[in-house]
């Protein structure tokens, strides 16, 4: 691959990590520490991701427990959960912190699916304008430094490289939305 298409490669896999990180934050019906993972709680006047202020556990399959290294976190904790797109209640003990995931309905499941494969068709928005933003480089290039040949050559690693990314984000999908649907 030319050195000049690399910067595009990283924009494309940065946009397949940003999809992937989406996907981790969706539940499935079983419990995923992953879900808590975009949240923060005041910690000494900074925010802090959950994870940096307890041990968060999967006791069982629907259950995500939180276990703060300080009892005073509790009620910080407790609040970014109730504030976030989570749609769980915590219920506390005084020492830590229990989610418990409901089943989930096939109706919820079935808008899961839409939504996995809606921020899908985003990341492939994203990858394609990537395409474009190489493209638009090389026709810049191609008016002072290289041959039509060596531009279509490019052009032809850059179509590849957007395939691939494509691909492998059809598949990333099918594997979540597949996961959603399975009760």
């Amino acid at each position: 691959m030319d050195a000049r298409l690399q910067q595009y490669e990283e924009k494309m896999k940065k946009a397949y990590g940003f999809l992937e990180a989406d996907y981790a934050a969706i539940r499935a019906g079983r419990a995923n520490p992953h879900v808590l993972d975009k949240l923060r709680v005041n910690y000494y006047g900074t925010p802090t991701p959950i994870q940096q202020v307890g041990n968060v556990t999967v006791p069982e399959a629907r259950i995500i427990q939180i276990a703060p290294w300080e009892k005073s976190l509790i009620k910080e904790i407790e609040k970014a959960i109730m504030t976030s797109d989570i749609g769980i209640n915590p219920s506390n003990d005084g020492n830590v912190i229990r989610l418990v995931f409901p089943e989930l309905t096939e109706e919820r499941r079935k808008d899961l699916v839409k939504e996995v494969r809606k921020k899908a068709e985003e990341g492939k928005v994203a990858v394609r304008n990537i395409r474009r933003d190489g493209n638009d480089f090389l026709k810049k290039l191609g008016k002072t430094e290289i041959s039509e040949d060596e531009i279509k050559q490019m052009e032809e690693q850059l179509q590849k490289l957007t395939d691939k990314f494509v691909k492998d984000m059809d598949s990333l999908m099918e594997e979540k939305s597949k996961e959603i649907m399975t009760v």
